[in-house]
């Protein structure tokens, strides 16, 4: 990503395989990612954040960072072009039992509950759960199901009431790049950071992606 020509970061979520942070007290670690971070507002980046489902539980911490929190689906308008930006978990039809657990996630009553846990447990309860969670992901491999995709749907019911030029998603972890409806819109679904350090770039003009260089030697 061409540091010195980029405007805005948006993080679609995921970005932390689990997340919590207490009052007084978040994860350790991290120091490169928020370093990283920092610089690049230090810069004059704006760096905007989309809780994912495994990220989903950040409060004021990254604010204090001057790390913007935005909600799903997200519409901004850059160059001319109409973006609608999210994370992409329980977006369109179905996902019943997902949605209703994702709603507990969020409801400050729950949180609240969880928050009693003494940090060691918490932790190590969150990261259990989040990377059995994330390495069933790599094994299984999701299959995109196209037009079938509730995501897909998603897409297409929301371009009923507005003009979209890019759909853009993560949370599959899996390529999608297809168009959705007759005026040219794209969805874009991108893969996961982990496995292959890709992003997409917003040039002004069109949308392209890259890869961040593996320097390890």
């Amino acid at each position: 990503m061409p540091r010195d020509r980029t405007e805005t970061l948006y993080l679609l979520g995921d970005i932390w395989d689990f997340w919590y942070e207490y009052r007084d007290v978040v994860p350790k670690g991290y120091v490169r990612v928020f370093a990283e971070i920092l610089d690049l507002i230090d810069n004059g980046v704006k760096v905007r954040f989309f809780q994912g489902n495994h990220d989903i539980w950040c409060y004021h911490y990254f604010e204090s960072l001057g790390i913007e929190i935005l909600q799903q689906p997200y519409v901004v308008d850059i160059a001319g072009k109409t973006f609608c930006l999210g994370h992409g978990d329980g977006l369109g039809p179905g996902f019943r039992l997902y949605k209703l657990m994702r709603w507990g996630f969020r409801h400050s009553f729950f949180q609240g509950l969880f928050s009693l846990l003494h940090p060691t447990i918490a932790f190590r309860f969150g990261k259990g759960w989040s990377t059995s969670s994330r390495k069933k992901k790599f094994k299984f491999n999701y299959l995109f199901k196209g037009v079938d995709e509730p995501l897909y749907k998603f897409c297409e019911s929301f371009l009923k009431d507005r003009k979209v030029d890019y759909f853009i998603f993560g949370h599959y972890h899996c390529h999608v790049d297809m168009p959705v409806g007759e005026d040219g819109a794209r969805l874009l679904v991108m893969k996961d950071w982990l496995s292959e350090s890709s992003y997409l770039y917003f040039d002004g003009i069109s949308v392209s992606s890259g890869q961040v260089p593996n320097t390890e030697k």
